[in-house]
């Protein structure tokens, strides 16, 4: 009886062990994602280009490697979306994209709008997709008075 109990311990003992045995991973940081959401345009919103280009979002790779954004598009929750050309985001870089109108550069994006996207109240969420279609990241946000989100 004795063996037969210390059979079934070890057995349950070793079960035990696959159960809690080592937790899937967690899914993988993006390599490439949504860092910072400027939603409300500091004053007045008139408009102007300026006050449309101090709206924008920021768009970081993460990696140590170039990622090409060639084809990527960022949407708002209401379906406004900006495609990106031919783009290439070196490693540990930062892209902004503002709504206004501006001449692109490898740091600053522009959405070419004469009106604002993203909601100065309530909620709206920003994602990044592929070319291909792959949602790669999204933040969200509820309007608070810093008039920004800062993504995780």
């Amino acid at each position: 009886m004795r063996a037969r109990a210390a059979i079934t311990a070890a057995a349950l003992g070793a079960g035990l062990a696959v159960v809690a045995g080592p937790a899937s991973p967690a899914h993988a940081a993006p390599a490439v994602k949504i860092t910072k959401i400027y939603y409300n345009s500091p004053g007045t919103d008139t408009r102007s280009n300026s006050s449309l280009n101090a709206e924008y979002v920021v768009i970081k790779n993460v990696t140590t490697t170039t990622r090409s954004l060639s084809g990527w598009t960022l949407k708002d929750a209401t379906g406004y979306t900006y495609t990106f050309g031919t783009f290439s985001l070196g490693a540990g870089k930062s892209v902004y994209v503002h709504t206004g109108k501006g001449t692109n550069t490898a740091t600053h994006r522009y959405w070419q709008r004469a009106a604002y996207v993203w909601n100065n109240t309530g909620s709206d969420t920003g994602t990044l997709r592929t070319k291909a279609g792959t949602v790669i990241h999204r933040c969200s946000y509820t309007g608070t008075t810093a008039g920004y989100k800062i993504c995780p």
